[in-house]
């Protein structure tokens, strides 16, 4: 190993080895018994540390005997003065850095040491950063210290200025140590707080320009390493984005509100609280998620109260306040009109990606082009490959998705192991890109076939969509979070892989279901449409279970309200 030339043994020396193997594992199992049964007898005193000590120093991984010394340390604790007890410390300080010199990546070493110091009145941490440098100089990717450093220097109130010196320090010894890089997207925020009033998470762009340029020198040093790759990505991530109901959608006929969020919410008692106003006029109304499960969710909805609406007065004004931070979001519904909202646009907003100044833009731009290089020389980076791909998405994604999905392509040729979650990310891009079209041709149709899907997200942007075409990909199932297309009137699903329809639940308005060509078992499989009052007209040929004897009467009983069903 490591150049070293193999020493052949002996027969001899082979049974010397396994001689004294036997004696040291006869010492290590007389000794675990030992404590076991001080333990078990209540003798919680240094004899025990000793005890332990033997074994621990040979194999600190030992998780149980570690909480036995902190049981005997807490009695002690109480029995001795406070110098002898401080001694005692002392001691169990420097038999920790034993420990560790055996194995510098002992959860259980590492663990005890915070929870030593935690206890001590008046700890030494300018000694405990020392610690961490003396360990992280031999091993300066050993995550097990980094933790610990974490732990020291929120306790010490280091500045982080200063650790994120310290960073770059070892970043700038060898590019190839994520610890460190975590440790900079941990930093950075703290230092570079956003304003009040600004998006959480987003760094100030002079900052963002200069990490920008740190960064591409480690992954051109070393094209093959993860760890710049992964926080880059973290730089072109979007900002967390700020409360906000992001549509509020009001219909008559259901006599029903719903409204859709920018991040999950649990609304209810002990949570977020809804506050719903018609024609100036609190309601006391009950909120619950489309699919009934009433757990975090992007959309939530409530039926109105019967006398909320009179047919009579020329309008209503409704209005939906998120009282845990003031967001709101008001549309009036005007007399003979069925329905009525109000959203935000998911092309003003910037949903999917970040708004870019000209500097940044150009910055980005001229990584792309320099990554574009680095895949010339580096065809099998699958890093580059998949930074190319996030790059063209946060320069302009309409203006690349040609281009983006030979990337794709390329890319899953290259790393065939996470062919699924690369199929998955394509599915989520060709979506927001799908949407961000609607929006600017300004209609409520969704054409989404032959377009090689395999997962749906974004659904809570689709609120308003009345016509959804999902044929020709490869679809396994649709999820619960479709419920939240709340004037859904056709889906069309054909010639995917689809094997289970629950889903397609509580859809008030659903009409015709197209659902040919797919992998539907039994009649069972469609029960969940029962959910949906207005079906009139289910297409399920194609399926297998269209082979079984009777099923058009099966079928029709049931779902009875289904006026048309064809197999």
């Amino acid at each position: 190993m490591h150049g070293r030339l193999k020493v052949k043994t002996s027969e001899e020396q082979a049974e010397a080895k396994r001689i004294e193997r036997e004696q040291k594992l006869k010492l290590y199992q007389s000794a675990t018994q030992a404590v076991f049964q001080k333990r078990q007898a209540g003798e919680l005193d240094e004899s025990v540390l000793d005890l332990t000590s033997q074994i621990l120093g040979a194999n600190p991984d030992f998780a149980t005997l570690w909480n036995c010394r902190r049981e005997v340390l807490q009695q002690l604790e109480t029995q001795k003065s406070p110098e002898e007890f401080a001694a005692l410390v002392k001691a169990e300080l420097g038999f920790l850095e034993t420990c560790l010199r055996v194995n510098p990546k002992s959860y259980g070493t590492w663990h005890h040491r915070c929870w030593l110091l935690s206890r001590l009145p008046e700890p030494n941490w300018a000694r405990e950063l020392e610690l961490c440098a003396r360990f992280l100089e031999v091993d300066e990717r050993n995550f097990h210290c980094w933790d610990y450093r974490r732990f020291v220097a929120a306790q010490a109130a280091v500045p982080p200025a200063e650790e994120l010196a310290f960073t770059d320090s070892l970043i700038t010894r060898n590019f190839s140590n994520y610890s460190s890089w975590h440790y900079r997207s941990c930093l950075l925020p703290q230092l570079h707080p956003p304003p009040d009033s600004g998006p959480q998470g987003r760094l100030p762009e002079d900052v963002l320009l200069k990490e920008l340029e740190l960064v591409q020198n480690a992954f051109f040093t070393d094209p093959n390493d993860q760890s710049a790759w992964f926080y880059h990505r973290w730089l072109l991530g979007r900002a967390e984005p700020q409360d906000a109901l992001r549509c509020l959608h009001v219909s008559r006929d259901e006599a029903c509100v719903t409204v859709s969020f920018s991040r999950p919410l649990l609304v209810g008692a002990g949570s977020e609280t809804l506050l719903l106003i018609v024609d100036a006029s609190p309601q006391a109304v009950e909120w619950r998620t489309p699919d009934g499960r009433n757990r975090p969710s992007l959309v939530w909805l409530c039926d109105l109260p019967t006398i909320s609406l009179d047919d009579q007065l020329s309008q209503h004004a409704f209005r939906v306040i998120l009282t845990t931070s003031d967001a709101q979001k008001e549309c009036v519904l005007l007399k003979g009109c069925k329905e009525a909202w109000s959203r935000d646009s998911a092309t003003d907003e910037q949903l999917f990606r970040c708004e870019l100044s000209v500097e940044k833009s150009t910055v980005l731009q001229s990584e792309l082009e320099s990554c574009k290089e680095l895949q010339e020389l580096e065809p099998e980076n699958k890093w580059c490959l998949l930074t190319i791909i996030l790059l063209m998405r946060a320069l302009d994604p309409l203006l690349y998705e040609k281009e983006t999905l030979q990337y794709f392509q390329t890319l899953k040729a290259v790393d065939p192991m996470r062919a699924t979650y690369l199929d998955d990310l394509r599915s989520k891009f060709l979506l927001e890109n799908s949407v961000l079209k609607m929006e600017y041709a300004d209609v409520r149709v969704l054409h989404l076939a032959h377009k090689d899907l395999t997962a749906l997200c974004h659904l809570e942007q689709l609120l308003l969509v009345t016509h959804l075409d999902l044929s020709h990909n490869r679809l396994r199932s649709l999820p619960p979070a479709l419920a939240a297309l709340r004037c859904l009137e056709v889906l069309q699903a054909n010639d995917n892989a689809i094997e289970s329809l629950d889903g397609v639940t509580n859809l008030p308005r659903l009409q015709e279901l197209s659902v040919c060509n797919n992998r539907l078992q039994q009649p069972a499989a469609l029960q969940p449409l029962a959910s949906c009052p207005r079906l009139a007209l289910l297409i399920v040929q194609g399926n297998p279970l269209c082979q079984a004897a009777g099923i058009s009467e099966h079928l029709a009983e049931l779902l009875p309200s289904v006026s048309s069903i064809l197999t």
